[in-house]
């Protein structure tokens, strides 16, 4: 038996290595220039996420959210640090503050047009999160915690969770907002819209996290 099984498994890799793919045949497509075509926008990479596998995106944003859900559990029952460790120096703050505030233009401009150029909401989210962790090194974290509530982050987070849902359901539905003309700023249907609300969602759910380890661990 296993020398069928052997067999089997020559002939299967001699067919992979000679046998011509029947996907490719005809090749003058190019899958690029197709995603650019269907989404309506020049960043094809977006285009896929938000469009062609958006199925793939929500549960990537729904474990990102019971992640974060994850560190609040787990740390809940634990004892507040005494000590939490910041840069004292005033060149390292300083330094600190001025990359989060290129990392929050970053942040802004990767939300907006993240479609048109490389980037999009979770890197946008991902800048966000890095801006909100450099000024938390460099801040009480009574006063972090202050702003957190005032603003209400947390009621944020949720929603931009839920309509990005909705919005993306509507999607997979195949209702679509006009795609606009390609390589303008309102462009790509319901792509932008998507990308802000990812953006707003990874940035705000680092943003409690941070919160979280400063209070139980005391550093990031």
């Amino acid at each position: 038996m296993k020398w069928l099984y052997l067999v089997a498994g020559i002939i299967f890799l001699v067919k992979m290595l000679v046998m011509q793919d029947p996907t490719f045949e005809g090749g003058e497509i190019s899958i690029v220039e197709s995603v650019v075509a269907d989404s309506g926008i020049p960043n094809a990479v977006s285009g896929i996420i938000f469009r062609n596998r958006i199925y793939d995106t929500i549960f990537e944003v729904v474990v990102f959210t019971i992640a974060i859900m994850g560190a609040k559990f787990l740390l809940a029952n634990e004892q507040p640090s005494a000590i939490v460790c910041q840069f004292t120096d005033q060149p390292s703050i300083v330094l600190a503050r001025l990359g989060a505030t290129i990392s929050a233009l970053v942040c802004i401009e990767l939300a907006i047009r993240g479609h048109l150029s490389p980037g999009g909401g979770f890197a946008a989210g991902v800048a966000g999160g890095t801006a909100i962790g450099l000024i938390a090194i460099t801040s009480p974290s009574e006063r972090m915690e202050e702003i957190y509530e005032r603003w209400r982050a947390s009621t944020w987070e949720k929603i931009s969770v839920l309509v990005f849902i909705v919005l993306a359901a509507i999607t997979l539905v195949g209702l679509q907002l006009p795609q606009g003309e390609l390589g303008t700023l309102l462009s790509g249907g319901m792509i932008p819209v998507l990308n802000i609300l990812v953006a707003l969602k990874v940035a705000l759910g680092s943003w409690a996290v941070i919160l979280v380890f400063i209070r139980y661990r005391g550093l990031l």
